[in-house]
């Protein structure tokens, strides 16, 4: 059968089955075969368990299907099973109907007998955070490709002291080395969407630090609300129940000049000051 990515395959599915496109729901389905290899082939599924949320059409499903161990795609329109039923039929693959942000990962463990997996997808933009904070916090996924806004790509793979360098960047950057993939034109979705595109891989630490996450992020919410303010103003104005003197001796506790500001730190002195400043 003709693969999915083609543009005509896309148009004739959606007439057959009566399909509209939600916006609430983001609903862009990728049409282009050359992007749909490059984020599969930069995903490594070959012989691999694989997660994908959100699967639309299927356009990217049929080509890790071809490649993995074992696929469960999680899709939250349940109008979309009938076009499923025609267009993803591999013996490899289960479609579960479920909103990914409810759902229990339970379910995910018991699709891949608690073995680790590779989660690739095409993600709706207005929840790329709220999906990926879920994956890496209640999951066993060992490695990430996933397309989202290229702005938010950017912030996820900055680096200090840059001008896209922010609290999300330092949060997925405690979790896993992130590196930035490949940028994905408008032309390559049905409909174009109204933002540019971008592929990000995360490879999740096999450990992490062994500190008081809230307490860490907290404290790197707090240097970022202000960040044109050197630390010791940012986060002695954010309303932490500390002085301005206890924040200063914690800084200085852990070897950062109080005068530095909150985009020229490492995810490593974040960690560092989460131990010597307690706001939890």
């Amino acid at each position: 059968m003709e693969r999915l990515y083609k543009p005509h395959r896309v148009i004739e599915l959606l007439k057959a089955y009566g399909f509209h496109m939600s916006k609430s729901l983001g609903q862009n389905f990728l049409i282009d075969g050359n992007i749909v290899r490059k984020i599969v082939d930069l995903a490594e599924v070959d012989g691999e368990n694989v997660l994908e949320i959100g699967p639309g059409l299927g356009t990217l499903t049929e080509e890790i299907a071809a490649r993995a161990k074992r696929v469960l795609a999680v899709e939250i329109d349940k109008r979309l099973q009938p076009v499923h039923e025609e267009t993803l039929a591999y013996d490899n693959l289960r479609v579960h109907y479920d909103d990914f942000l409810k759902m229990d990962p339970v379910l995910i463990d018991e699709a891949f007998d608690g073995e680790p997996f590779v989660v690739v997808s095409n993600l709706p933009y207005y929840v790329t955070t709220a999906i990926l904070t879920k994956v890496i916090e209640q999951t066993k996924a060992k490695r990430i490709v996933v397309m989202v806004q290229k702005e938010v790509a950017r912030r996820f793979s900055a680096k200090p002291s840059t001008k896209d360098y922010g609290s999300l960047s330092v949060f997925v950057q405690f979790y896993a080395h992130v590196s930035y993939g490949f940028d994905v034109p408008k032309t390559v979705f049905i409909p174009n969407p109204n933002v540019d595109s971008a592929v990000v891989k995360f490879e999740l630490r096999d450990r992490v630090a062994d500190v008081d996450r809230e307490n860490l992020f907290k404290i790197v919410r707090g240097a970022f609300s202000k960040r044109r303010k050197t630390l010791l103003n940012a986060l002695s104005t954010y309303g932490f129940d500390l002085s301005k003197a206890e924040i200063e001796q914690a800084l200085e506790a852990s070897n950062i000049d109080p005068k530095r500001r909150a985009e020229t730190l490492t995810p490593e002195e974040y960690i560092v000051l989460s131990i010597n400043m307690k706001v939890t």
